[in-house]
């Protein structure tokens, strides 16, 4: 008896498992589609969004667009006009009771705690420049990845002092860095030609990042920067 009961016991399971089978086929298959719309996310890790103007490790496509900007961006002999001065750039600008400053240390860092004042007072940032991760924020700069004098060579005197606070603050673009203070001191207002940061794993990211400024706020390259950009670009 157990024989002849067996078969019939089988049947249904092939059955059944045929269905789960073709029902978890046409899952995958419209996740997939799905994914590729952009309807939704597989990616895990990290957070969930990065937020917009933030630094971090440059993709393909990112090199690739850059690649596109750079040929956009005017290039001319340096003008230096006299006159500049930082307090032409009003920084830091607040907003929802935070200075642009504190709103870069708290984007970029991890674990970051604020006061009432919406002062740093805990948290960890890493320095792209030199690699170094620093628990206190007073460590830090806020590096403006185009110099304020270096964007005021570049054109920026043209502007008005509306538009050069706009780009002093600017959190759109990765113009804002948090970084050690050591590095951002010894960069200055100096262009691609003059400096890189000293942890050349990170010269890829620099150079998409100042292209993408230039190009976003029609700054000028003169041709020695030009060069030195296109060269570090080539490697990546």
């Amino acid at each position: 008896m157990s024989k002849q009961s067996s078969p019939k016991g089988r049947k249904p399971k092939s059955k059944l498992a045929a269905v789960v089978s073709t029902l978890v086929g046409v899952a995958v298959v419209a996740v997939i589609v799905l994914q590729q719309l952009g309807v939704i996310d597989l990616e895990t890790g990290g957070s969930p969004s990065e937020p917009q103007g933030a630094p971090g490790d440059v993709s393909a496509s990112d090199v690739d667009q850059a690649r596109e900007r750079i040929e956009e961006i005017r290039v001319e002999e340096e003008n230096d006009p006299g006159g500049y001065d930082r307090s032409l750039f009003p920084h830091w600008s607040e907003e929802d009771g935070c200075s642009t400053r504190e709103t870069v240390l708290k984007r970029d860092g991890e674990g970051v705690e604020i006061d009432e004042d919406c002062r740093s007072t805990s948290g960890s940032w890493y320095s792209a420049y030199d690699g170094e991760t620093f628990d206190d924020a007073q460590d830090l700069d806020i590096d403006h990845m185009v110099a304020l004098k270096e964007g005021w060579r570049s054109g920026a005197h043209e502007w008005s002092t509306e538009d050069r606070g706009r780009f002093a603050n600017d959190l759109d673009t990765t113009q804002l860095w948090a970084v050690s203070a050591s590095t951002n001191r010894s960069k200055g207002d100096a262009d691609p030609s003059d400096w890189l940061p000293p942890l050349e794993s990170s010269h890829c990211d620099y150079v998409v990042s100042w292209i993408e400024v230039k190009h976003e706020w029609d700054l000028s390259m003169d041709p020695d920067e030009e060069t030195a950009v296109r060269e570090v670009l080539e490697g990546c």
